[in-house]
């Protein structure tokens, strides 16, 4: 669950959510706590809650999953309480490196993380240190096949309100501001358009190139966070 969208990312994470959909499922669950319990269970009232289940949505969590998760966030017995932490820092190279977490311990994933850094030649900065190389955006990603027409997919993504729409070798890429992501993906699905990952991501301004053993302990940082039980998204600059 993480990274800019570039194609082998999402073939990537989409082989690890086959692989380890329970895991991927139970950091979803966490999420969709922390936005009801924030906003509340209504995700017409609770924007927060409808990005999270359009996130759900995107990994093929199934509907009743979903309801039973926020059903359960709403209940009395719900006493749970995860609360989410942005860490920055710098991973092999320089590279910038941004770890949204929902934990019901700030200290122990805090140590995690920072030892994780550590021990792939990473340091984990302040707050502020590598998010302004980010914009938040909304960001709609539609595979390439017979039953999507280019230029249709286009015209209706930018009548709806997308800011940019992009072509790349085995997808297209819808583009949003944040606050126009859910009408733009409301639109795109009342004319039957699938996603291959929707959500609201930090995506860099700017992309840095590692090769070699850099990009080699990178690649293994990366993975380490994402595998972490309390991570729920990695985001890098690294190309």
């Amino acid at each position: 669950m993480s990274g800019h969208s570039k194609w082998h990312n999402i073939a990537a994470k989409k082989g690890k959510a086959d692989a380890a959909r329970g895991k991927i499922f139970t950091k979803l669950g966490r999420e969709i706590l922390v936005a009801v319990k924030a906003g509340g269970p209504d995700p017409s009232a609770n924007s927060k809650l409808k990005d999270v289940i359009a996130k759900c949505k995107a990994n093929n969590m199934p509907n009743d999953t979903i309801e039973r998760s926020i059903k359960k966030a709403s209940g009395e017995g719900s006493n749970a309480n995860y609360e989410e932490i942005t860490y920055e820092g710098y991973g092999p190279g320089g590279v910038a490196i941004i770890v949204e977490a929902t934990t019901d311990n700030k200290n122990r994933t805090a140590a995690d993380v920072r030892h994780l850094f550590d021990k792939f030649g990473g340091n984990l900065g302040t707050t502020g240190c590598v998010g302004y190389m980010f914009n938040k955006k909304g960001v709609l990603v539609v595979e390439k096949n017979d039953k999507v027409v280019e230029d249709d997919l286009m015209m209706l993504s930018l009548e709806a309100g997308a800011e940019d729409f992009q072509v790349e070798e085995e997808y297209y890429e819808i583009i949003t501001e944040p606050s126009n992501f859910t009408a733009v993906m409301e639109e795109l699905e009342k004319n039957g358009i699938e996603f291959m990952e929707a959500e609201v991501q930090m995506v860099p301004t700017t992309y840095a190139s590692l090769e070699g053993k850099e990009a080699e302990r990178l690649e293994k940082l990366l993975e380490q966070l994402e595998e972490h039980d309390d991570v729920s998204q990695v985001w890098t600059n690294a190309e």
